[in-house]
């Protein structure tokens, strides 16, 4: 990979994780990288679409091209469409938020989801989100199907949660997590309950391909006051009914995401 390119890469992934976006400066210290090259870099992006530069303080900040770019991708492929009819049979069964996450290399990405119909409170993270590895379901389940070893490596490049960083529950220590990963193994789904978020529960299978191991995880989140420990185990088995149907639909078949992208930034323009 060349250095430039290297180097933009990173700068879309480091804004992509400051909404407000972030000053030249902060960029250039960050990727260490000199302020004269770092404005040379942004400022390509900001031509190609890429980064925008917010006029009041002067911020760079990710456009939605990105986003754009990976929406074009799943919706030219089969996966949104092979899971949306698992998805909302589940939804409905629950009445809760049902979401689909893809394995794409050392990540987890929800890539789709289904809201039950219940009235009133309602639990609804933004879509399209890198599950945090250590304290979501989701999260937990893919690792519990790894090593400690493994699970550890994919967790330390991600970070453990710093306390008071996510929800009052969240792991803060390398034992709490393998003890949850231990418990999620023995079970065969994990659950968590204000661990990413205060006042929110979920309870997530993995996916489970022949000969291809954990290609995505399903899972069911809601409020704490009614996703209690009883009704989180009352939907383990249609969630783990949800996620065998998703593995005979051979996922595992559909273009990793960074296959994607790459192909697509790779394209023409007018492709």
């Amino acid at each position: 990979m060349s250095n430039a390119l290297e180097r933009g890469l990173s700068a879309l992934e480091l804004l992509a994780g400051n909404a407000a976006g972030l000053p030249l400066q902060k960029v250039a210290e960050t990727l260490g990288i000199p302020p004269s090259a770092t404005h040379r870099m942004l400022n390509c992006l900001v031509e190609q679409g890429y980064v925008r530069q917010e006029h009041q303080h002067g911020n760079y900040i990710l456009a939605l091209k990105v986003v754009s770019l990976a929406l074009r991708h799943l919706s030219q492929c089969s996966l949104v469409d092979l899971a949306r009819p698992v998805l909302e049979r589940l939804a409905g069964l629950s009445g809760e938020l049902v979401r689909l996450s893809i394995v794409d290399a050392d990540r987890l990405v929800w890539v789709s989801k289904a809201q039950g119909a219940r009235s009133g409170l309602r639990y609804d993270p933004d879509a399209g989100a890198e599950a945090k590895l250590c304290c979501t379901a989701s999260g937990l389940a893919w690792l519990s199907c790894l090593s400690n070893e493994q699970a550890l490596e994919l967790v330390y490049r991600q970070g453990l949660a710093r306390p008071g960083e996510y929800g009052p529950n969240a792991p803060t220590t390398v034992e709490d997590l393998l003890a949850r990963l231990q418990r999620a193994r023995q079970q065969g789904y994990a659950s968590v309950d204000e661990s990413f978020e205060a006042g929110a529960a979920a309870v997530a299978a993995a996916i489970r391909a022949p000969q291809q191991g954990v290609v995505g995880v399903i899972s069911i989140a809601g409020p704490s006051v009614r996703l209690g420990a009883e009704r989180m185990a009352a939907l383990v088995p249609a969630l783990l009914e949800a996620a065998d149907e998703l593995a005979a639909t051979r996922l595992d078949s559909v273009p990793k995401l960074s296959t994607l992208t790459s192909s697509q930034v790779a394209a023409p323009s007018g492709a």
